[in-house]
């Protein structure tokens, strides 16, 4: 979380950042760095913590903290740095990273035993 925060409000003006060219990289990015939040934050969770909530409900918590949280940085980027803007696309990477993060959660951890 320290990352994405620090790397989302530091100003990189000045630094070559890539030599290559991509366009719509930087929402590649966010895809990423949100969908692997999710993950990881699904599997922070001890799972005693898990039982009392329920795994679902607990899941969906996280994915809305991780919109929530894309949403307030995109916000501080546009009122709190001087060469950074905040970017409503960025914002829509966030979320969608974060929907495919729990769907993944969901596909690997949320799977029914076959009964064979």
């Amino acid at each position: 979380m320290m990352f994405v925060t620090f790397s989302s409000l530091f100003s990189f003006s000045g630094i070559g950042t890539s030599r290559f060219n991509i366009p719509h990289m930087d929402k590649a990015v966010h895809f990423t760095f949100y969908s692997v939040m999710v993950v990881l934050g699904y599997l922070a969770i001890p799972k005693s913590k898990e039982q009392g909530v329920g795994r679902s409900k607990l899941l969906w918590y996280i994915v809305l903290f991780a919109i929530l949280y894309g949403i307030i940085i995109e916000v501080l980027q546009h009122v709190a740095t001087a060469d950074r803007h905040g970017d409503p696309l960025d914002a829509l990477a966030n979320s969608t990273g974060a929907i495919v993060g729990m769907l993944a959660v969901r596909f690997i951890f949320f799977r029914v035993p076959s009964l064979k």
